[in-house]
């Protein structure tokens, strides 16, 4: 597997690579990778509400323009997130295959986010809290012996073609959290594990340098050979027809 370090200068750039990504493996051009795993940090605050959501519903829309934080819209699915320096992301593309752990959304799910919560747990060590994949795709914390005691590290979701899939997601390394309570509404969709709780009760930082939880995902992933030219045009391109546009971040 290939590796890509890549934080662009503008949210929509990185939301665009994403999918970019996606789309170039889907292609299947000779330069194209057969696998990746991707990184990047943000150096800034927004708002990133999943590609169904109803941005109302999920973001404090007010205090988003009080405080000049902008939104966007993924090409994925699941909740809004806030990002925000402290953050780590990571996007793994992967092909389908019919009869194997990628074949459908569940198998996905269960796959990467096994093989991703082993190499967290590694990073934080056998003395530190159990990390464990609760709800479909949300890594969390053991913080006391109740099934409700685990805190959410990290959220995940997926996009899919008829090749290759995107998984990416967000973990919480050393955030504002109190950012989360202010940006977002309580979510419309909520695991049960979450037991109603509010964003200030739910969520915690995983203390770990971002070069730390790289490295573990890299070794767990295989993913060491850099890759040498990412498809910037498609990038740049998909910012600025896409995730730069108003109706598709307020598309819903």
């Amino acid at each position: 597997m290939q590796r890509l370090d890549l934080t662009l200068p503008t949210p929509a750039e990185q939301l665009a690579a994403d999918e970019a990504l996606l789309e170039w493996c889907e292609a299947g051009p000779a330069d194209a990778p057969g696998e990746l795993l991707a990184f990047w940090e943000p150096h800034e605050t927004f708002v990133v509400v999943g590609y169904a959501n109803q941005v109302a519903t999920e973001v404090n829309v007010a205090a988003c323009r009080d405080r000049g934080v902008p939104i966007f819209r993924r090409c994925s699915g699941g909740g809004a997130v806030v990002q925000m320096p402290g953050g780590l992301n990571y996007s793994l593309i992967l092909p389908i295959t019919e009869d194997g752990p990628t074949r459908n959304i569940s198998s996905t799910n269960q796959f990467i986010m096994e093989r991703n919560c082993a190499a967290i747990q590694a990073a934080l060590g056998a003395d530190h809290p159990q990390a464990s994949v609760r709800g479909h795709t949300d890594l969390a914390i053991a913080a006391g012996a109740a099934p409700d005691a685990f805190l959410k590290v990290g959220g995940n979701s997926q996009r899919r073609r008829k090749h290759f899939l995107l998984f990416h997601g967000t973990l919480l390394l050393d955030c504002d959290l109190g950012l989360i309570s202010a940006l977002l509404q309580m979510p419309s969709a909520q695991p049960a594990y979450r037991a109603g709780r509010p964003h200030g009760e739910f969520v915690t930082n995983l203390r770990l340098p971002a070069a730390a939880v790289k490295a573990a995902l890299a070794r767990a992933w295989n993913a060491m050979a850099p890759l040498p030219s990412p498809p910037f045009p498609q990038m740049e391109k998909l910012a600025r027809e896409k995730y730069l546009m108003h109706d598709w971040n307020w598309k819903f």
